[in-house]
């Protein structure tokens, strides 16, 4: 009768040892050929680590952009070392059986476009504690990425020009309006849209352009701007090629002109009702009579451009002595020129222990700045 232990036994194929029975694979999983081998034989030609002789990395010179299969992967890698480690952990494969696998890696800078990764590995296969060194040269070639080539090549799509309505826009609108771009910008390029880029800024007597490589960056762009300082946007195509499939492409301007008269303006009124500071200037122009203190607000159909005229703006304003308060409807002050007394209309801001105003001297003669006016104060 035969030894139920000797009937389990198996042999290795190659060396003819007895060897225990390999283990059957759980359902659906390929089953190893190299199982039915002892572990002598196994090891014999067991490599732990999949290698490629040499790896090379074609990176953007510009910004640093990796091209992976048919397109370029921006990786926010600071050096070259950082892409190279990264290029490497993706080449390499360990072995299915392996368990507890760990790697440490080394790179060795040989010249400018050569990184040597020397990477140790050890895990643990059939029980057993196993380690392999890995020496692998990765060569760096400097390309230029496609969005690169098109900003050098000075491409763009579309323009966004910032204009204003009988004025020139402030620097401070000018710059708000570039931080608007910039910001719509990068929180595309944090989506992975590497077509979105500006091509150009310039700023002008007249206002700003920003050329932009979209038409609907740019749209956007336009009516953020409105939706910061008020106005409206326009825009207008020029046909300047055909594509390969006989498509026409259009450039597209989009204008976003501001309004008139902006926050912390004062303008007078043509039917003479008294000077307004302008608080808002989005749909229908808005604001406070200062002599007074009653709201103001435009005609629907003035919109943001009523019949006035500029009077001046609260930086315009300067400091200047009350010398009494007559009665309830007026003041006495110093003209800040001439230091002649002057009666104007008292606001009921200007109290009897009121010894200093803001005031606006125009051609409409001398307004009292209500204290509270420079929180609407745009800058220059």
């Amino acid at each position: 009768m035969s030894d139920p232990e000797s009937v389990s036994r198996r042999f290795c194929p190659r060396c003819g040892d007895s060897m225990a029975p390999p283990t059957e694979p759980r359902p659906g999983e390929p089953r190893d050929p190299d199982a039915v081998l002892c572990d002598a034989c196994y090891f014999q030609d067991f490599s732990l680590v999949d290698a490629p002789d040499r790896l090379e990395v074609s990176v953007c010179a510009g910004c640093g952009a990796v091209h992976r299969g048919n397109r370029w992967v921006d990786v926010g890698a600071s050096d070259y070392t950082d892409i190279a480690v990264e290029e490497t952990t993706a080449a390499l494969g360990v072995h299915l059986e392996a368990e507890d696998v760990e790697w440490l890696v080394e790179p060795e800078q040989i010249d400018q476009n050569t990184i040597r990764m020397h990477a140790l590995f050890t895990g643990v296969v059939r029980g057993t504690p196993v380690e392999e060194e890995v020496t692998l040269p990765v060569y760096v070639a400097r390309q230029t990425c496609s969005r690169c080539g098109r900003i050098a090549g000075d491409f763009y799509a579309a323009t966004v020009q910032v204009r204003a309505t009988d004025r020139t826009p402030s620097k401070a609108e000018l710059d708000r309006a570039v931080t608007i771009a910039r910001d719509y910008v990068a929180d595309r390029q944090s989506k992975n849209d590497r077509n979105a880029f500006i091509t150009e800024i310039d700023r002008h007597d007249s206002g700003l352009d920003m050329k932009l490589s979209a038409h609907q960056m740019a749209g956007a762009i336009a009516h953020r701007i409105t939706d910061q300082f008020g106005g409206d946007v326009t825009a207008n195509e020029t046909l300047i090629t055909e594509d390969s499939d006989g498509n026409e492409v259009y450039r597209v301007t989009f204008l976003a002109r501001l309004p008139q008269y902006t926050p912390g303006d004062i303008i007078g009124l043509r039917d003479k009702s008294g000077p307004v500071l302008v608080t808002s200037a989005h749909d229908r122009l808005k604001g406070t009579f200062i002599e007074t203190g009653t709201r103001y607000e435009a005609e629907r159909s003035e919109g943001t451009e009523p019949p006035a005229r500029l009077l001046g703006t609260v930086a315009d304003a300067v400091p200047t002595t009350v010398v009494t308060v007559e009665d309830e409807h007026a003041v006495q002050v110093l003209d800040p020129e001439t230091y002649e007394a002057k009666t104007i209309p008292r606001p009921s801001s200007v109290t009897q222990d009121t010894q200093e105003v803001q005031v606006l001297k125009s051609r409409a003669g001398l307004h009292v700045i209500p204290p509270d006016a420079t929180a609407n104060r745009q800058g220059t």
